[in-house]
């Protein structure tokens, strides 16, 4: 995936910034309907999240399955409803900008790694 692909297609579906009440009840720094990339994989088929990359030079997320990297294989979708499909996520809501996190399973441990 080309990093400008995903950044142009999450400035372009991006909302803008919610309420400050709800920014107490949410730990991510985006908020519920700012645009996640993800894939058709995670969506549709049900896959787990195994990859999760929070971009440095506009704070945003991916969450993807780890099968595809197929730009035809893209979704655009809330944060709120990728973390309703796996609750698993809000335990890596605290990664930096600029760092991704992998995991084997979604009973494994979320491995962090600093970008360069």
């Amino acid at each position: 995936m080309k990093k400008q692909l995903i950044t142009f297609l999450v400035m372009l579906c991006c909302s803008l910034s919610a309420s400050g009440v709800e920014k107490l009840d949410w730990p991510f720094d985006q908020a519920k309907n700012v645009a996640a990339i993800t894939t058709k994989q995670v969506v549709k088929d049900s896959l787990p999240v195994l990859m999760v990359v929070h971009y440095a030079d506009d704070d945003s997320w991916a969450f993807t399955c780890g099968t595809t990297n197929k730009s035809e294989d893209l979704m655009i979708v809330g944060m709120g409803e990728i973390i309703s499909l796996d609750p698993t996520l809000y335990s890596i809501a605290d990664l930096p900008p600029g760092w991704s996190a992998t995991r084997t399973s979604m009973k494994s441990q979320w491995v962090r790694t600093r970008e360069e």
